[in-house]
């Protein structure tokens, strides 16, 4: 009997010899992938038992490929934002050398007369070509660190869509383009931002009239099962089939040659304001024919 027992506690004894053992190995092999993932190597922990290290492993590998994901996406953001940077940097110096240049003619007497007041008004323009660069990175700095809160409040979306439009009407008579409005004298209610919603009208409008070269410009507003579709459409140079993918895209300026003054972000702004609001916008377009932009936002139901 006593040796039944000693045969027993020795097997216990060697079983529990392997158990450490293979748990120190575990363990070591553990310490190895924690220290790679610090260091920014994509390394697994393989364990084949079903016990409490295996599942240890199991959280282990999950916690390391969701931080792996998330020190990628940090690094694209990284690398996006210098781009975005350099981009703006660029975009804000050529109308600042500018404006600078006018100011430094008109403090040093060089013109008088018509010609000082036609520096003057360039000045002007100049500075405001500058302001709306600003405004549009501080817009967009604001939305992609979600810093951005809506204020929402029920609004006559027809209403507030013709105010937008009459304040750009000065604009498209200036650059001869001819408005056609088709806004309803309903009352459509819908739960939006204010300014967010005049910075999504306005950048599609502002987008027509720097960039397609158009003579009309059509703005639309209709509904279809509680969906509401605001339209600004033109009839300008269109857009390649190929690049309508990627107009929503941050720094996306398509024909450069074309897009001087531009930061690239405005489409991206409407879209994520858009996704912010419960909606979505798209894009349609043809070559020497139309591109058409359609907000849609849910209609409030009382």
């Amino acid at each position: 009997m006593s040796i039944v027992i000693i045969v027993a506690l020795s097997l216990i004894c060697i079983l529990c010899i392997f158990s450490l053992v293979m748990q120190r190995k575990q363990l070591s092999q553990m310490l190895d992938v924690l220290m790679a993932a610090k260091h920014g190597e994509n390394k697994k922990i393989f364990i084949k038992d079903n016990g409490v290290v295996s599942k240890i492993g199991f959280e282990m590998n999950d916690l390391i490929s969701s931080h792996n994901k998330e020190l990628s996406r940090q690094k694209r953001l990284e690398q996006a934002n210098k781009e975005l940077l350099t981009s703006l940097s660029h975009d804000v110096r050529t109308p600042l050398t500018s404006l600078l240049g006018y100011l430094d003619a008109l403090e040093s007497g060089i013109v008088d007369g018509a010609e000082k007041e036609e520096y003057i008004k360039i000045a002007r323009k100049k500075a405001y070509d500058l302001k709306r660069l600003v405004d549009t990175l501080f817009d967009w700095f604001k939305i992609d660190s979600k810093e951005l809160k809506l204020v929402m409040q029920n609004t006559d979306i027809c209403e507030l869509t013709k105010e937008i439009v009459i304040d750009w009407l000065p604009t498209l008579e200036k650059k001869k383009i001819t408005p056609e409005i088709e806004i309803p004298d309903e009352e459509w209610i819908v739960e939006i931002d204010l300014p967010a919603y005049k910075r999504m009208v306005s950048n599609l409008i502002q987008n027509a009239i720097e960039h397609s070269g158009c003579s009309r410009l059509k703005i639309v507003a209709k509904q279809n099962n509680g969906i509401i579709s605001i339209i600004v459409k033109d009839n300008g140079i269109g857009i390649a089939k190929d690049r309508l993918s990627h107009v929503f895209e941050r720094l996306y300026k398509g024909d450069t040659s074309r897009s001087r003054q531009s930061s690239g972000l405005g489409l991206s702004i409407v879209k994520e304001l858009a996704k912010m609001h419960g909606g979505r916008v798209t894009v349609q377009s043809n070559i020497g024919e139309y591109t058409k932009f359609t907000i849609e936002l849910p209609m409030f139901r009382r």
